[in-house]
């Protein structure tokens, strides 16, 4: 049950078609408010499983272009927050240097049609961990070393073609510059390797896991955690600032070959104390 404060809230949740998207459009309605789902493709692309009929009268679905502009502001009209992930677009799914440009324009868009929305109070931007853990020095960057503070060095993301790092650095100091700029309340979830059914090797975080995995800085996040955490955020007014988001890290030969079997499931069982990951 929702506290008393947040129960009648309406909130936006854009992308909603997403794995994470998805389930923060349940849960919310499942803690009482009222929704509106944003999906970039067509609105049958926004799956819900188990919401009851009740609650589907709080759900609103929208179609909201993050690279249109008037579509941003629909969605967002009389809600006091919005719940921010990026999906790729559906024709280019793919992390590659094309991809930095394509999530910095959306997460520009959507942070200033944040501005420009008199009702919003409140941002949970949803980033990733990669964009605190690649620097110059990766090889002394060890979990220890690491916290909300850091960014990852854009430079060293570039220069080894760690897109998926770059972007979500690149989009997240933009979405930033922007909210400070603009006086918006905002946080962000830098989550972990996002646990999920038919998480693949092609996975666009994995880029450099074998380095993250010597580091110490290898870390997943389940689904439910993860929502937990953007709600959590969202509903504690003390919240401020950047959140870095993981139940598990990746630090011994048992865990690496658990997660090995879990990505490559018909490939041969790797020899005893034998890891291989991703390499730079």
């Amino acid at each position: 049950m929702a506290p008393a404060s947040f129960h009648h809230e309406k909130v936006c949740v854009m992308d909603a078609s997403g794995r994470l998207g998805s389930t923060l459009v349940e849960r919310l309605l499942e803690r009482g408010y009222i929704v509106h789902a944003a999906v970039q493709g067509h609105v049958d692309d926004l799956k819900l499983n188990g919401v009851a009929t009740e609650r589907e009268k709080k759900l609103k679905i929208f179609h909201a272009d993050p690279f249109d502009y008037q579509s941003i502001t629909d969605a967002l009209k009389g809600c006091s927050g919005l719940f921010y992930a990026f999906e790729p677009p559906q024709d280019h799914p793919a992390y590659d240097e094309y991809m930095v440009e394509v999530e910095v324009r959306a997460a520009h868009n959507v942070v200033e049609a944040c501005a420009r929305t008199e009702t919003i109070d409140k941002v949970v931007f949803t980033s990733s961990a990669t964009a605190v853990l690649w620097r110059d020095n990766n090889s002394q960057s060890l979990a220890s070393d690491l916290d909300e503070r850091h960014w990852s060095d854009v430079n060293f993301c570039r220069k080894f073609k760690l897109w998926h790092a770059l972007s979500k650095t690149v989009a997240e100091k933009t979405a930033w510059a922007l909210a400070m700029d603009r006086d918006i309340n905002m946080v962000s979830i830098n989550g972990g390797l996002l646990m999920e059914p038919h998480l693949s090797i092609t996975h666009p975080y994995l880029k450099g896991a074998a380095e993250m995995y010597e580091c110490g800085t290898f870390v997943t996040v389940d689904l439910q955690f993860l929502v937990d955490a953007h709600i959590c955020v969202f509903e504690d007014v003390s919240s401020y600032g950047r959140y870095l988001c993981f139940n598990h890290a990746i630090t011994n030969h048992e865990d690496a070959i658990h997660l090995a079997r879990l990505l490559t499931p018909y490939s041969p069982s790797p020899p005893p104390r034998c890891v291989t990951m991703f390499s730079m």
